[in-house]
């Protein structure tokens, strides 16, 4: 399959020879520091080296690291809805995306934890341009998107993107963690771009589009940080945005943002998976023939099964009253959380800046607003 050489990950026969390469390498010196610190430098060296697939890394070593991370920077990590799913079977998993790298290993520790298939995982190649991060990216069995591409090149890259997601799923039983629309969500509005559905159809060779979302097994994932690490470093895009300027990244930000949303005070984080869109799926089908709607209704299918199971935190509902100047979630928080996030948001941002104050407010209090739609959720 030379065809997906340039987006695909390692096979497992070229991961030891990736690890041998990288062994030696001083953010993998760090990493495993931190994973084991009770360990000599040539003990993970040696196990590293003793290292022939991808399972056995992200089992033996990523899953250590991740541990170590909520340990530190997290009061711990829930999931629902994971008892629903079936070993042996592969998902498309979409999802809604707040942090670069922590929402797919996130994810694929709780499928480790209940026995179920991991994922492959879509990251854009914009950020895994420094070598090292490109290597840990494969072996962590991550396929690249290409970004910053012309509309013809995008049309190339989305068909063997959308042929690769089919390979993935139907040819080796390999689930696959896509974000519900291209980069992070700043604003705290969850969606589903129905372009990466019009991607995702790419590969389809059934008659009609519908059954192939169905083989597809779609499940939406909401995830939800009680503190978002990166929330201030978001602000300045939002401040451009909303000043209708172009918003043009710093050199290394994206790298930052990595170690900021790894490393970041997150408090409760929970990941709750829904229920497999098949009824729903039926139900487009039954009631539309057009494809672009039928996109449209899948695309909000997602969204809602995303919205209903976010898990809304005491910050979100301090937010929520604070930007509308209300009480209504007062019985859901309690003063000191309150008195706790007001603080965070001066050190944060200050209280000289309303606009980015106004903005750290809606990215916690939308998710409210969102779920309100849907009031037996709430």
């Amino acid at each position: 399959m030379q065809k997906f050489d340039a987006i695909r990950p390692f096979y497992d026969s070229e991961v030891n020879e990736a690890l041998h390469g990288v062994a030696n390498h001083p953010m993998m010196k760090a990493m495993m520091n931190f994973s084991f610190p009770e360990l000599e430098d040539e003990v993970w060296k040696e196990q590293l080296k003793r290292t022939h697939s991808i399972r056995d890394f992200q089992c033996n070593f990523i899953y250590q690291t991740i541990q170590k991370v909520l340990e530190r920077s997290s009061e711990g990590l829930t999931t629902s809805g994971f008892e629903k799913l079936e070993k042996n079977t592969s998902y498309l998993f979409v999802s809604n995306h707040r942090d670069i790298l922590l929402d797919t290993t996130l994810l694929n520790v709780c499928l480790f934890e209940h026995g179920l298939v991991m994922t492959a995982s879509a990251i854009g190649d914009n950020l895994v341009k420094k070598s090292f991060l490109n290597i840990l990216a494969k072996l962590n069995r991550n396929f690249l998107v290409l970004r910053g591409l012309s509309p013809r090149e995008m049309l190339q890259s989305s068909k063997l993107l959308s042929e690769y997601i089919g390979h993935l799923l139907f040819r080796e039983n390999r689930s696959v963690w896509i974000a519900q629309r291209e980069g992070r969500t700043k604003d705290g509005n969850d969606a589903t771009n129905p372009g990466v559905l019009k991607m995702l159809g790419m590969g389809s060779d059934e008659a009609n589009l519908m059954d192939y979302f169905k083989k597809m097994k779609i499940v939406p994932v909401s995830i939800s940080y009680e503190y978002d690490p990166t929330d201030a470093l978001k602000m300045p895009q939002l401040m451009a945005e909303a000043n209708n300027e172009i918003y043009i990244k710093e050199k290394n930000e994206d790298f930052m943002t990595i170690l900021s949303g790894i490393m970041g005070t997150k408090k409760r984080i929970h990941i709750s998976v829904g229920d497999v869109l098949d009824k729903e799926i039926d139900q487009i089908a039954a009631e539309n023939d057009n494809a672009n709607k039928q996109i449209q209704a899948l695309a909000q299918a997602i969204d809602d099964s995303i919205l209903k199971n976010y898990k809304l935190w005491p910050t979100n509902y301090i937010a929520y009253d604070i930007l509308n100047k209300t009480d209504k979630f007062s019985h859901l928080y309690k003063e000191n959380e309150k008195s706790l996030f007001e603080r965070r948001l001066e050190m944060r941002i200050g209280s000289d800046n309303p606009i980015a104050v106004q903005g750290i407010l809606a990215m916690y209090a939308n998710p409210v607003v969102n779920k309100l739609k849907y009031e037996d959720a709430i």
